[in-house]
């Protein structure tokens, strides 16, 4: 399987933002770490290796980079609007730093598919539900979709727009939520089991179905826990459903 690591000095975020790629061609993959996690968390825990067949036969191509949550949300020294500020240059960093990359290397036309688990399920969701008309859709397993628990009550229009209850509710636009409304790539994934909360994913998926947005809802059984064993089985499983 080829892997190639890139180093990486983001302009919008002032600091180092490495991120690794397996793979030579087919449909392309963003995958977001979890928690305080990094760009090499989903290697670590073998979830590129339950990929690994789409990977060898040129049907996947994954990119896995570096998060700002150990800085954002997760680190209780920030103050909430700079918890939230950071957020949205996160997302200008993937925008304008990471899809140009991922372009430049698989055609101008590439539109990834995000992915991620717990807090990765998060920031995941948010970058594909802020830009349908760049990503082609979002595989989010065990996530929360609400940020407002990690800001002591703050809120602003950085918290607005990175919270994907939020502005997903309001969406009533011309041009993002009819693209959504044609989307065939959202997978919205928990299990009912320890640490798991399902409640999260059937709330964004009710959100979803009142705007008229198709996905899928998948809530796994009692048995299934908020851990990787899970997770591994997951997004094979979905990429399987996509890719045919």
């Amino acid at each position: 399987m080829e892997r190639r690591t890139t180093s990486w000095f983001s302009p919008n975020l002032q600091m180092e933002m490495p991120l690794v790629a397996y793979g030579h061609a087919g449909q392309t993959l963003l995958m977001l770490p979890t928690a305080a996690a990094d760009y090499l968390e989903y290697e670590r825990f073998y979830l590129v290796d339950a990929i690994k067949p789409f990977i060898e036969r040129g049907l996947i191509r994954a990119y896995s980079i570096n998060s700002v949550n150990r800085h954002s949300l997760l680190n209780e020294q920030m103050p909430p609007n700079l918890k939230a500020e950071l957020l949205t240059r996160y997302d200008r960093y993937i925008t304008e730093e990471v899809l140009p990359l991922i372009q430049n290397e698989n055609g101008e036309d590439a539109r990834p598919i995000t992915t991620g688990a717990s807090l990765g399920a998060f920031l995941s969701a948010n970058e594909y539900f802020k830009h349908p008309d760049l990503f082609r859709g979002v595989i989010a397993m065990s996530g929360s979709y609400d940020i407002r628990s990690y800001l002591n009550g703050f809120y602003d229009d950085n918290v607005f727009f990175n919270n994907p209850v939020d502005y997903l509710s309001g969406m009533n636009d011309d041009h993002y939520l009819p693209i959504l409304r044609q989307a065939d790539s959202i997978y919205i994934l928990s299990g009912q089991g320890s640490y798991e909360d399902p409640k999260r994913s059937q709330h964004l998926s009710d959100i979803l179905t009142a705007k008229g947005i198709p996905h899928s809802l998948e809530l796994w059984g009692h048995d299934v826990n908020h851990d990787w064993p899970w997770w591994r089985k997951m997004l094979p499983h979905v990429l399987g459903k996509i890719l045919g």
